[in-house]
């Protein structure tokens, strides 16, 4: 039988709240964690105006707060309409309650960044913060977030990747990802998969993230709006895109016929999931904020 690595035996419950006895599960606390993480560093971004253009950071440090509060209910919202609207339309159409029933799973990072914007929007607009610029700041300390999510992913265990026989292939529990399809994989009896979460662990969260604060270290990337978000899209796409060729497909799209579960289909086993296709826009909307950066003057 081809090497493979059991899944480790997480608690499910990351920490429990003294006192009161709150259980607080790994999904909560990676929000949590990634949105503390990242209001704190656009509060130190916002004290360092030399970064910005015309060394004026776009809004005074404790403004932020406001903004964090904003972005809670863009990601869940977002999340879930996403959720909603991309991947079971029809479901939730017959069930517009169960649209409520968020402890029962089913957010979506393309609806998230989504509502994310718009909350990003509106509290500039309000505030009169330069837009670009918020975005820009914005993007810096999405990975972190990226990051925790898919570790998150990965302990629940949820999102789990396609069936390998590669040496690092993980043994999810459950039915579902026991189940092969006809992949190859699965040997006596046990199906073996790649631990997708762990890919788009390090090249969201991490591999993005160290370009990001690379060029913004290194090339200033600050001075020129919108050239942090442009990278942000770019290459969040790029790499969603290439993982979601060792991701499962999503299950509501996933048949005996099509196990990679592609919403478009150019031949047998050869397509695009829907992953990908809510990357593309992703890609092409960042290679625009890039290109027009990168045109632009650059700011003293």
């Amino acid at each position: 039988m081809p090497l493979a690595i059991p899944f480790p035996q997480f608690d499910p419950v990351a920490l429990t709240i003294p006192f009161v006895g709150l259980p607080i599960r790994w999904y909560a606390l990676a929000y949590i964690t990634g949105l503390v993480l990242g209001w704190r560093i656009i509060v130190a971004l916002m004290k360092r105006p030399g970064l910005w253009p015309a060394d004026r950071a776009p809004m005074a440090p404790g403004r932020v707060e406001d903004l964090l509060t904003a972005v809670i209910l863009g990601v869940v919202l977002g999340g879930r309409l996403g959720f909603v609207l991309f991947y079971e339309p029809a479901w939730y159409l017959a069930h517009p309650l169960d649209v409520l029933k968020v402890w029962q799973g089913g957010m979506s990072f393309h609806g998230g960044f989504l509502g994310t914007l718009v909350a990003g929007w509106w509290f500039a607009r309000r505030h009169d913060v330069p837009k670009l610029q918020l975005a820009d700041a914005m993007a810096l300390v999405a990975p972190i977030g990226l990051f925790l999510g898919r570790i998150a992913n990965f302990i629940k265990p949820e999102l789990w990747g396609r069936p390998t026989d590669v040496p690092w292939g993980v043994i999810f529990p459950g039915e579902a990802a026991q189940t092969c399809l006809g992949i190859a994989g699965q040997v006596d009896g046990i199906c073996a998969r790649h631990p997708s979460q762990l890919y788009e662990a390090g090249l969201e969260g991490i591999v993005l993230g160290l370009i990001l604060w690379g060029m913004m270290r290194f090339a200033r990337s600050l001075k020129r709006p919108g050239l942090s978000l442009g990278i942000f899209l770019t290459g969040y796409g790029c790499a969603r895109a290439f993982v979601e060729l060792f991701r499962q497909g999503d299950p509501q799209f996933v048949t005996p016929g099509n196990p990679y579960g592609h919403v478009i289909r150019f031949t047998d086993g050869l397509g695009l999931t829907m992953g990908q296709v809510l990357s593309i826009p992703m890609i092409l909307v960042g290679l625009f904020f890039v290109i027009r950066a990168l045109r632009a003057p650059k700011a003293a």
